[in-house]
């Protein structure tokens, strides 16, 4: 049996943004894109995550305006896996670290994201986290 890689699984080409753009063109990406994360990015590396709950926690809760810059809200440290890593090594770097996803790379080159749901589509396709995973957004 041929073992599973982070590639085989991850959503490629994720949603970015600059750490300069401010948290409305983040929600607004979040929007048209119909994604809860974008990987942020400085220059061409990836160096942290923002998601929705990041806006409404870090940024709109703490009394940030619209213009404040999602460098200002991003979780920083970023936790990343590689392409060609079997998805046992992603599943368990990630459970370590307590993240829900993690942008994957080729070397330097941001090629994809993988999340909790992904892998629960891949490995436990009848749990209810790959239901919900798998279901249409809301609306």
């Amino acid at each position: 049996m041929v073992e599973q890689t982070v590639a085989d699984v991850m959503t490629p080409s994720p949603t970015t943004i600059d750490v300069t753009e401010t948290l409305q063109a983040a929600a607004r990406a979040m929007a048209a894109h119909d994604v809860g994360a974008l990987v942020v990015r400085e220059g061409p590396t990836a160096v942290g995550i923002v998601t929705d709950r990041d806006l409404v926690i870090r940024g709109l809760a703490e009394g940030l305006g619209q213009d404040a810059t999602v460098q200002q809200v991003t979780s920083e440290n970023v936790l990343t896996v590689e392409h060609n890593d079997p998805v046992e090594t992603a599943v368990e770097t990630m459970r370590t670290a307590a993240v829900r996803r993690a942008p994957v790379l080729d070397g330097d080159k941001l090629v994809g994201i993988v999340s909790i749901g992904d892998l629960a589509v891949e490995r436990d396709p009848t749990s209810a986290l790959a239901d919900i995973s798998k279901a249409d957004p809301n609306h």
